[in-house]
């Protein structure tokens, strides 16, 4: 028994290991690239500067767009520091994802999971693409799914135990995840968590009463901030909360939201769960198929029906675990399908319960199919090793710049440059030492059980990711970026003068107005439209498409252009130009 208890605290401690190599130490290499991240964090940022901590202004105009919690996560890592970066600002999601995975781990331990399969789900739930990428982004979705998951996971224990010390503990992940993106972080679990009572056993009445009472004691802090929250900001902010809540559900949203039919759930779950899902792939060609057998000599339907009562049978006797996560990925899945608006990282809950069906696959395919099984290790050993390899050579200007021809030469020829003009560095060493260990282990898993092939597989994916992060993508994505437009831009314009914005394709009236997120968040939210002001004089920040228009619109303005940017925007892909103005 000592033995069995020092196994499972060795893979536990293995577990924290992997999830810390795996997401901290580049969390902050790679520059904001996109304008979802630095959306998220200047609301941080206002927050820091201005001292509210409720509902404050950023980009000049904008109320946040969702309720507050993960921005408060945010700011609270950056106080340390006195400044919001990437790397705090990815620090909320990078934290939920190590709880998520640890505490998956222990519930699955004491729902008597051998201690092995409980290692590989962790590990394959925080290696799967889209969980990692969330992991490592400065957004609420993983922060929300963490509270989720982890609020299901505590509920089973409590139903399991009926231990009332786990009640006050589903509550408040309850009320973080209602404050995170709204009700359905509170609800939607409880829709789990209700399903799961009424498939062992609890009457209906009683399930409902229990879901009913867990939703309503959750939602005393989040009530509590949203009156705060319309007593500072009004009818806007109760408008906001409507069309973030009810109008994206119905699909009714003034403006664009990813809408797509319920086919692009499928197609975004089989990429995120990349590289395991080509285990997914090679199953279903070497699985052996049946029929159903319909026992008894009734008709058709008779028969069907003693199918469907037989198979409900079993899915009521499942062993606790396997039917949570059962209910749990079916139940988010198909929930997010209802929504037009529809995004890979809305399913983020889905993966740590799909995980460990896919993990039983994968020992599956191990220990039946185990040439195949064989065949995709060394695939993912030898993509391990390629991308240190063609890093260095990169970095090493093997391939030369005027290799390059036609449309994207200059963007092609730029990505070379970033490898060589960094230095190799540290993280560059981490990466080739992690890829020889990674090697390591796999060889070393021979002639031993599909768990340490399996485990062997996910350090392996841990060593790629750590190649990608630490040495490919800063590079890479460092060149999108907009921090070097926005690093001159604070050099030309002086620090206690606003920037002011103007844009010909929004119109007053219309919500979602689009803000050079990345270059306002560099340079400390200092960028005001101008739409809402009327300054007398200033330094003014547009696309080259909106000059023509701006001189149409306001004649009594003098233009002076400082400086064309020749770098597109990661924002809105526009060339940007900066120009003094003043009154004619």
């Amino acid at each position: 028994m000592k033995k069995i208890k020092d196994k499972r605290q060795m893979l536990f401690w293995a577990l924290i290991i992997m999830t810390i190599i795996a997401l901290l130490p580049f969390l902050g290499e790679t520059l904001f690239n996109t304008k979802g991240e630095p959306r998220e964090a200047v609301v941080a940022l206002s927050m820091l500067q201005t001292g509210d901590w409720i509902s404050p202004i950023n980009n000049g105009v904008d109320i946040a767009y969702k309720p507050p919690f993960f921005h408060w996560c945010v700011a609270l890592c950056s106080l340390f520091i006195g400044k919001v970066t990437e790397f705090t600002s990815r620090l909320p999601s990078a934290i939920a994802t190590i709880i998520m995975v640890l505490v998956m781990y222990r519930c699955m331990i004491k729902n008597k999971i051998d201690e092995r399969l409980a290692f590989i789900t962790g590990a394959v739930t925080l290696t799967a693409f889209e969980v990692h990428r969330a992991a490592m982004a400065c957004r609420v979705d993983m922060v929300l799914s963490s509270l989720t998951v982890v609020a299901i996971l505590i509920f089973q224990r409590w139903h399991a135990t009926r231990k009332n010390v786990f009640l006050p503990i589903i509550v408040l992940l309850l009320s973080g995840a209602f404050l995170t993106k709204g009700p359905v972080g509170a609800l939607l679990p409880c829709v789990v968590m209700g399903a799961y009572m009424l498939l062992r056993g609890e009457r209906l009445y009683k399930a409902i009463a229990i879901s009913l009472a867990l939703v309503l004691a959750a939602s005393v802090l989040p009530v509590a901030w949203y009156y705060t929250a319309y007593q500072e900001r009004g009818n806007e902010f109760l408008y906001l909360v409507y069309e973030e809540n009810v109008l994206r559900l119905l699909g009714k949203m003034a403006y664009s939201s990813h809408e797509a039919p319920a086919i692009y759930n499928i197609g975004t779950m089989l990429s995120g769960f990349l590289p395991y899902t080509l285990f997914a792939i090679a199953a279903l060609f070497t699985v052996k198929y049946r029929l159903p057998h319909f026992e008894g000599h009734a008709g058709i339907a008779g028969r069907l029906q003693k199918y469907i009562c037989r198979q409900w049978n079993k899915l009521k006797r499942m062993p606790d675990y396997d039917l949570l996560a059962l209910i749990g990925a079916v139940i988010i899945f198909v929930f997010y399908c209802i929504p037009k608006s529809k995004r890979s990282v809305y399913l983020l809950p889905v993966y740590p319960f799909a995980a460990y069906y896919l993990s039983k696959l994968i020992l599956w395919m191990v220990s039946q199919r185990h040439k195949v099984a064989e065949a995709f290790g060394w695939l993912i050993a030898i993509l391990a090793i390629l991308v240190p390899v063609v890093s260095a050579l990169l970095m090493a200007g093997v391939v030369p710049v005027s290799v390059f021809h036609g449309k994207h030469a200059a963007d092609n020829a730029a990505y070379i440059e970033s490898f060589t003009e960094r230095a190799w560095g540290l993280a560059f060493l981490f990466a080739i030492v992690a890829t020889a260990f990674a090697v390591w282990v796999f060889v070393k898993r021979r002639n031993r059980s599909p768990y340490w092939f399996c485990g062997s597989l996910t350090v392996l994916v841990v060593a790629l990711n750590i190649s990608l992060d630490g040495v490919v993508l800063p590079r890479i994505l460092g060149v999108k970026s907009d921090y070097k437009m926005a690093s001159e831009i604070a050099k030309l314009v002086p620090p206690e003068e606003k920037i002011w914005d103007y844009r010909h394709d929004w119109k007053p009236g219309e919500r979602s107005r689009m803000h050079q997120f990345t270059v306002n968040f560099y340079i400390g939210d200092r960028i005001v439209p101008l739409d809402f002001n009327k300054p007398k004089a200033g330094y003014m920040i547009m696309g080259t498409d909106d000059y023509l228009p701006f001189v149409k619109k306001y004649p009594c303005y003098r233009l002076v252009k400082v400086k064309s940017f020749k770098h597109k925007s990661c924002d809105d892909k526009r060339f940007l130009t900066l120009y003094t103005f003043s009154m004619k």
